[in-house]
C-alpha cells in the first residue's frame, strides 16, 4: 500500500471530506432590499421550461441522480417579482410547487412526483453590499464558491458556511450551514441579518416579506425559522443578509469575520493494513476526546479544524485532514500537536504531509466535494450529532461495516470537527438546536447504477443501525448523541421500519425548537403550500 500522501491529494480529499457534508455586483454596488434589479441590470426570465422543450432534461436533474422528478413546468425565475408570480400562479392552479438554488438536496424533496411546478433560482446568484440594511446581500442561487470569492475580493471578509463550493446558498444558509472556520466563528446563521421571503397567506396571496434578527421586528418569527429550520418549510428564500452581531460603524470590511490569507492544511494517512481492531479503535476515540477537551467557546484550539475519514476497508487507507489559519499563532505547532494527540497510543506512525495555500484557491477549488463524478452520482448520506466521542460499542459497530464484504471504497463515516464558538449560541436563540455538540458523523455510500441501489442502501442502513441499536437506530439525544442535522435529511428517520425509538424525526432535528417552528409554520404558511418529507407541520397535524 502506497503510503504517501502529496499535495494535490490532501487538497482533493480535504474538499471532499469537507463538503460530503456545502452575475456578482461589485464592491461599490447595492443589492436592492426589495428584489428588483441593480441598475443597468438585465434582467431575463422568467423562462418556463416543459417537458417537449429540450432544455427540460438538462434543467431537470439535481446533484442525487437517484432522484429524477417529472414536473409540468420548470419555471427559471431571476427576480423576487418572478418568484412571486410563479408561487402565485401554482397555488392559483392548485398545482404542488418547490424551489431549488444548488440541487444538493440528499433526498427528493425537489424531485418528488408530486411536485408540479419547480422553480430554478439558479439565475438569482447577486452578491453584494446593501447600505441601507448595512448588511451583506446573497441571493439564494449564489454558490458558496461565488460568496467567498466576492466576499473576499471586494471586502476582504467571509462566512462560516461550507466547503463545497458548488452548493447553493439557498439551502444551505436556512439549515444553519457550517464549515472550516464555524469553530472560529460559530455557524453561518449567527451571522444572518435578514432574510427576504415569499411566502402565501391565507387567502392564497403571495407576497415578498423581509424579516430581520431585530427585537422590534413584527417579522422576527420569519427570520429566526431560517436559522436552522430548514429550506422549503416556510416559503420561498430570495435573499439573505448577512452582519456579525455585536459589530458597529458603516465600513463593510469590517462587519462579516475576516478572510484568512492563508490556510495551512496536514494530513494524515493509516494504511487499513495497519490497523487493527484496537488500533482503529484507539484512533477513533482520540479524534473524538480531542474535540471533547478542544470545543469551547474562545478555546485557543477553535481555529482548528479536523475531518476523520473512515472509509471502508476496500479503499486501502484511512485519511485524516486539519485546516488552520496560517495567520493564526504557532498554527504549524498546533496542527502538530493535534496530529499527535490523535495518534498518541495507536503505535502508528501516518504519512503526513503539509501545504499552504491561498484562502479562494482552498475554498473555491473546483469539484471540491462533489460525490460520484459527473456522470455517476447515485448516493445515500445519514447523520448524527456528538456531545462527546464514540463508545468502544459505537466503534465496534462502525468497524464491523468497514471491513465487511458488502461495502464498497466509496463508502464510509467521515467524522467533523465542530463545536467552539458554535456553542457560545443558546439552543433556543436560533433554530439550530444542537449547540453542545463536539462533532458531527457523516454516514455515506455513492455507487454508479440503479442495479446497485438496493445493496448500497442496505449497507448504511445496516451501519446506522447498528451504531444506534441502543437508541432504536437513531441517534437520539443522550450524553453521548445529539440528534441530526436537517441540512442532511433522512427520510429513514421518519420511517418506524427504520426508526423504532419510538422518538419523532422532528425531535431528533429540532428538538425543544420543534414546536416554535410549528407555529412560524401556523403563521406564515397556514395553507401548507410549501412542505416536502421532512417538512415542518402544523401544530394541530401532530
Amino acid at each position: 500500500m502506497d503510503r504517501s500522501l502529496d499535495r494535490r491529494t490532501l487538497l482533493a480529499t480535504g474538499g471532499a471530506m469537507a463538503a460530503g457534508l456545502s452575475g456578482a455586483l461589485g464592491p461599490g454596488q447595492a443589492v436592492a432590499a426589495t428584489g428588483e434589479t441593480a441598475a443597468g441590470a438585465v434582467e431575463f426570465g422568467p423562462v418556463t421550461v416543459r417537458p417537449d422543450d429540450p432544455r427540460y432534461d438538462s434543467l431537470l436533474r439535481g446533484n442525487n441522480f437517484r432522484f429524477v422528478g417529472h414536473p409540468d413546468e420548470i419555471r427559471v425565475v431571476s427576480s423576487t417579482e418572478q418568484v412571486v408570480r410563479a408561487v402565485a400562479d401554482a397555488v392559483r392552479s392548485g398545482r404542488r410547487i418547490a424551489a431549488r438554488s444548488g440541487g444538493h438536496c440528499y433526498e427528493n424533496f425537489t424531485a418528488d412526483p408530486a411536485v408540479k411546478m419547480l422553480l430554478d433560482l439558479s439565475p438569482m446568484d447577486a452578491v453584494g453590499w446593501d447600505p441601507r440594511r448595512r448588511a451583506f446581500a446573497v441571493q439564494p442561487g449564489a454558490t458558496l464558491g461565488h460568496v467567498y470569492r466576492t466576499l473576499f475580493k471586494g471586502w476582504g471578509v467571509t462566512i462560516p458556511a461550507g466547503g463545497c463550493p458548488e452548493v447553493g446558498a439557498g439551502g444551505h444558509f436556512a439549515g444553519g450551514g457550517y464549515g472550516p472556520l464555524s469553530r472560529r466563528y460559530g455557524s453561518v446563521v449567527d451571522h444572518l441579518y435578514g432574510v427576504e421571503v415569499v411566502v402565501v397567506d391565507e387567502d392564497g396571496t403571495a407576497r415578498a416579506v423581509v424579516a430581520t434578527r431585530e427585537e422590534d421586528d413584527p417579522h422576527r418569527d420569519l427570520w429566526w425559522a431560517h436559522t436552522g429550520g430548514g429550506g422549503g418549510n416556510f416559503g420561498v428564500v430570495t435573499r439573505y443578509w448577512l452582519r456579525s452581531p455585536g459589530v458597529t460603524g458603516d465600513d463593510p470590511s469590517r462587519l462579516l469575520p475576516p478572510s484568512p490569507r492563508q490556510m495551512l492544511l496536514g494530513g494524515a494517512v493509516w494504511p487499513w493494513q495497519d490497523l487493527t481492531p484496537q488500533t482503529f479503535t484507539r484512533l477513533v476515540r482520540n479524534f473524538g476526546t480531542w474535540h471533547e477537551h478542544n470545543s469551547a467557546p474562545g478555546s485557543p484550539n477553535a481555529p482548528l479544524y479536523g475531518l476523520l475519514f473512515l472509509p471502508h476497508r476496500s479503499a486501502g487507507q484511512v485519511t485524516m485532514v486539519v485546516q488552520i489559519d496560517a495567520g493564526v499563532p504557532n498554527a504549524d505547532g498546533m496542527l502538530t500537536d493535534f496530529v499527535a494527540a490523535v495518534t498518541a497510543g495507536t503505535g502508528t506512525k501516518p504519512a503526513v504531509v503539509r501545504t499552504t495555500l491561498p484562502w479562494v484557491h482552498e475554498l473555491t477549488w473546483p469539484g471540491n466535494g462533489e460525490p460520484g463524478n459527473v456522470y455517476t452520482r447515485r448516493y445515500k448520506m445519514k447523520a448524527a450529532y456528538l456531545r462527546r466521542s464514540f463508545t468502544e460499542r459505537h466503534i465496534g459497530a462502525i468497524h464491523r461495516h468497514l471491513t465487511n464484504d458488502t461495502g464498497n471504497p466509496d463508502s464510509g463515516v467521515l467524522l467533523v470537527g465542530y463545536g467552539g464558538q458554535v456553542r457560545a449560541v443558546p439552543p433556543g436563540a436560533t433554530a439550530t438546536a444542537q449547540r453542545d455538540s463536539v462533532l458531527k458523523a457523516v454516514y455515506h455510500t455513492v455507487w454508479e447504477n440503479a442495479s446497485e441501489d438496493a445493496t448500497r442502501l442496505a449497507w448504511i442502513r445496516d451501519l446506522y443501525r447498528d451504531v444506534y441499536a441502543a437508541t432504536g437506530g437513531v441517534p437520539v439525544p443522550d450524553e453521548v448523541s445529539d440528534g441530526s442535522y436537517i441540512n442532511y435529511p433522512d427520510t429513514d428517520l421518519a420511517d418506524p421500519a427504520w426508526n423504532t425509538s419510538g422518538v419523532p424525526w422532528h425531535t431528533l432535528y429540532y428538538k425543544d425548537n420543534y414546536p416554535r417552528l410549528q407555529q412560524v409554520k401556523a403563521r406564515w404558511d397556514p395553507r401548507d403550500v410549501f412542505r416536502h418529507a421532512l417538512a415542518v407541520e402544523q401544530p394541530s397535524r401532530r
